[in-house]
């Protein structure tokens, strides 16, 4: 089965792009490439790397920004950073969507609360602008056009039928060409297992170093979760939330805290 919208005509949208792989980022190319002609395209992004830097804000530190050959901007400061400067001082309008991506590599589950990507559309959301996460499902990287395709569908969805407010969706595409897709899922995140232990190893000069050892594997990826849909060839939508309110431990927490009589 194809994932085909029939879209009706369109108005020219204002669309702010952003990543965290970096302004130099081939997803990032993509995604303008693939969104170009629906719109006005500004791309505001890291200068550097910045993927796991979640929702931080460089608060420190003045940051600069600078404009690539292509026109693109980019900014000395994480994904939240860019979004951030963007709609708050360097546009002179709001955009009409943020669309954040394309990452190299699956955000799902557990994942998107580091997630740089996300980060920079949960900035656009918190700032009160329809907002999308865009990530491709592996690292290797060889379908990019796919997922451009996916976001510019998305984006043209958007245009002709709004949301009523605003709204963040978290979308991983596999890493498939096009035509292979099997369609779209409206998902949950899923869970994964505790991370892999951090990998020790030792300097040139005797100093002892640590890297971030790998996620873990997924625990909860029954279907109905980005998980699941993704391996098995599906699109994943997940509409996210920024109230991390557990509201199920509200009473227990009460309770727990009432004076002892």
């Amino acid at each position: 089965m194809r994932w085909i919208f029939i879209i009706p005509a369109l108005t020219s949208m204002r669309i702010l792009l952003s990543n965290d792989d970096g302004y130099f980022a081939p997803g990032l190319a993509q995604l303008a490439t693939s969104l170009s002609d629906l719109g006005q395209i500004t791309v505001v992004a890291p200068e550097l790397n910045r993927s796991g830097a979640s929702n931080s804000l460089t608060l420190d530190r003045p940051m600069h920004l600078r404009r690539a050959a292509n026109g693109y901007m980019y900014v000395s400061g994480t994904p939240s950073d860019c979004v951030h400067l963007a709609v708050t001082g360097l546009l002179d309008h709001q955009p009409d969507m943020v669309v954040s991506g394309i990452n190299l590599g699956a955000n799902m589950g557990d994942d998107t609360i580091y997630s740089g990507t996300v980060a920079a559309a949960t900035e656009g959301y918190l700032l009160g602008v329809p907002s999308i996460a865009i990530s491709l499902g592996s690292f290797a990287g060889k379908h990019f056009d796919t997922a451009g395709r996916v976001a510019r569908e998305l984006v043209q969805r958007f245009s002709a039928t709004p949301f009523a407010e605003p709204v963040l969706l978290n979308v991983n595409v596999p890493d498939l060409p096009y035509e292979e897709l099997r369609g779209i899922q409206v998902t949950r995140l899923g869970r994964r297992h505790k991370a892999e232990p951090a990998v020790k190893s030792v300097s040139p000069r005797g100093e002892t170093l640590y890297w971030i050892g790998a996620a873990g594997p997924a625990a909860d990826a029954g279907e109905g979760t980005d998980f699941w849909a993704v391996e098995h060839g599906w699109v994943s939508v997940t509409p996210l939330q920024i109230d991390l309110t557990h509201a199920a431990q509200l009473a227990s927490v009460r309770s727990w805290l009432a004076p002892e009589r």
